[in-house]
C-alpha cells in the first residue's frame, strides 16, 4: 500500500502578504505569484480572496 504524504502547512508571514499584494498590483498571474511564494496556486488564490485582492491579469 502506498504511503500517504504528510501535509505541511506554513503560516502566512507579513512578507508573504506584502509580496502577494505587490505582485497582484503588477498584474502578475496566480501561478507566477504562487511560485515565488513557494505555495500552491489554490492557497494563493484563497489568501487573495480573504485579503480582498484581485488576481486579475487584465
Amino acid at each position: 500500500m502506498a504511503k500517504k504524504k504528510k501535509v505541511v502547512r506554513r503560516a502566512w508571514t507579513k512578507d508573504d502578504v506584502r509580496t502577494l499584494k505587490s505582485m497582484a498590483k503588477q498584474k502578475q498571474g496566480v501561478k507566477k505569484i504562487a511560485k515565488s511564494l513557494k505555495r500552491t496556486p489554490g492557497a494563493t488564490a484563497v489568501k487573495a480572496v480573504k485579503l480582498g485582492v484581485s488576481l486579475s491579469m487584465t
